[in-house]
């Protein structure tokens, strides 16, 4: 297996499918690097440079800059995936969503119910989101539990570069919308990546560690914290099964509760604010499906109700941390 960065297996994974299917079409803002930027095309290749080379290989007809308008970029990926393409569009941020979400909840995510499976729509929409680099409320936030909630739509976030490719490999190749999340503190993220064909399929989420204590369940850039938590508490003899979910929708509810059932005790680590969250969400499945397991409350550890602040300090104290993670953990353990 090949080692390489969280990037790179998005932009090997683009290659391979573009390569294997010539109805791949990717567009996004800037993806090319902008004709008249400095250079020429291929200046940029995005500004997470998970596009460069794609133009020089595959052409104009292929790899499509836009102009800066994700209604424009998102409703364009569902024209061509109705018309029998294969399109993966690029948001350059998640926060922007909120200027395409008819287009998402009332169009790309319905297409098929509505056309009674007549038709189906195999856009993949990537998006870069996250806090972590002082980008302040407007370009920081993990809008997945809005995402999640929308039927008909799938929704993927890999931690690793192994799952980047696995999991985006087959999103491109699915008949049904997916959103496909890339969290910006993990592109530079290292990590061995399988060889040749590989997919990962949705709804079957990922047990990176295993204990009899404490089940957490996590995604994203916070997988890599509670490894870390688990590995300290493990050296006190305290085991945690932790849960990379992989897919939000669809979600594997039985690996949830499979690991309760074992443990008794429930800790949910999101990145997201409380209000209607995936934490809220988990805790409920648990407690309405698996209460005669639990010894103690779920234990939640989310971010504040709060716009992302800009400043390092408060964005720090924003952010779940391996510190609020333990400490969640070993409450849990107090209940008897």
């Amino acid at each position: 297996m090949a080692q390489m960065m969280y990037r790179e297996a998005v932009l090997q994974t683009l290659f391979a499918e573009m390569e294997r299917d010539e109805r791949v079409v990717v567009l996004g803002e800037d993806i090319v690097g902008g004709m008249g930027t400095a250079g020429g095309p291929e200046a940029i290749g995005g500004i997470w440079s998970t596009s460069v080379g794609l133009f020089g290989k595959f052409g104009k007809d292929r790899v499509i800059d836009t102009p800066i308008s994700e209604s424009a970029i998102v409703g364009a990926a569902a024209g061509l995936a109705l018309a029998g393409k294969r399109p993966v569009a690029e948001l350059m941020f998640a926060d922007f969503i909120g200027v395409s979400l008819d287009q998402i909840w009332n169009q790309i995510g319905k297409f098929r119910y509505m056309f009674g499976g007549k038709t189906t729509c195999p856009a993949v929409i990537r998006m870069a989101y996250g806090a972590g680099f002082n980008a302040a409320a407007q370009h920081s936030q993990s809008v997945y539990a809005l995402l999640t909630a929308m039927p008909g739509i799938k929704v993927v976030m890999p931690s690793t570069p192994a799952d980047v490719k696995g999991l985006l490999t087959q999103a491109i190749r699915d008949d049904d919308p997916v959103i496909f999340m890339e969290h910006k503190a993990l592109y530079g993220a290292m990590g061995e990546v399988p060889d040749g064909d590989y997919t990962i399929p949705f709804g079957h989420a990922r047990l990176c560690r295993a204990g009899q204590d404490v089940t957490i369940v996590t995604l994203g850039l916070m997988v890599g914290l509670c490894e870390a938590v688990a590995d300290k508490l493990a050296a006190e003899g305290i085991g945690c099964d932790v849960i990379d979910l992989r897919t939000t929708s669809p979600m594997d509810e039985e690996a949830i509760l499979d690991s309760v059932e074992v443990t008794g005790r429930l800790v949910v680590v999101d990145e997201s604010p409380p209000r209607c969250s995936l934490a809220s969400d988990i805790a409920g499945l648990v407690t309405t499906r698996a209460f005669a397991s639990l010894k103690a409350p779920p234990g939640l550890v989310t971010a504040p109700h709060t716009p992302i602040p800009f400043a390092r300090e408060l964005e720090s104290q924003y952010l779940p941390s391996p510190g609020k993670i333990e400490a969640a953990v070993r409450q849990t353990l107090a209940w008897r």
